[in-house]
């Protein structure tokens, strides 16, 4: 069991809470956490750069110059590499870089990810978020009090619109529903600060997903 900062709906301190870590595996598993980064910031490529080989050149197909007689080196095109304006050789081109590990890999790369936010302290959970109308001081003010500064995950339960225009507009804070969390929008964030209901839809998605039954006491 390790205990986690736990505050109220105002930002005021409440007893940790205390959670048995292990619901999201024994050991943080270093290796498949960086084959899943790679995978899903490869994803996230365009690969859009893309140059014209010679054939895809526009302009004349004549001779430059006669081919004896002038004491230059034979040339047959302006399209070659070696003029200006010409094409390009071994440019890049056009692909897609992305690609897939399976399924149950990636969602254990996800409980490694939150197992070592947990172990290095940088979890944190708050009883709940909520927003009448959008307001970002509020939301702001908030994160101040319960001291969060740098990049931060808030992690919720579904999506509320009003959190969502509420925390948009705050740099280097991200909101997401726990449904969509990867191992690598966990890991990119200093600080993971989730709702008391978003830390239980992990546990038991976790739990049923193969991890153990144990969550939050």
């Amino acid at each position: 069991m390790i205990e986690v900062p736990y505050y109220n709906k105002e930002g005021e301190t409440e007893e940790p809470l205390k959670f048995d870590e292990t619901v999201f595996g024994r050991k943080v598993r270093r290796r498949l956490l960086r084959d899943a980064v790679l995978m899903y910031e490869a994803n996230r490529r365009q690969g859009n750069a893309h140059t014209k080989t010679r054939a895809q050149i526009s302009g004349t197909g004549k001779k430059p110059f006669r081919q004896k007689g002038t004491g230059r080196a034979r040339q047959g095109t302006r399209r070659s590499p070696h003029h200006r304006g010409g094409g390009v050789a071994w440019g890049p081109k056009r692909r897609d870089f992305s690609y897939a590990i399976p399924a149950r890999a990636r969602h254990e790369a996800l409980k490694s990810a939150l197992l070592s936010k947990l172990l290095d302290g940088q979890t944190v959970v708050i009883e709940g978020l909520s927003a009448d109308e959008p307001k970002t001081s509020k939301v702001a003010g908030l994160l101040e009090k319960i001291e969060i500064s740098g990049s931060c995950l808030v992690g919720v339960k579904g999506y509320d619109v009003n959190l969502v225009k509420s925390f948009r507009n705050i740099q280097r804070v991200r909101l997401e529903d726990v449904r969509n969390f990867n191992a690598c929008e966990v890991l990119k964030r200093k600080t993971l600060l989730l709702t008391r209901e978003a830390l239980d839809a992990l546990s038991e998605q976790a739990r049923r997903k193969g991890g153990q039954a144990a969550g939050p006491a």
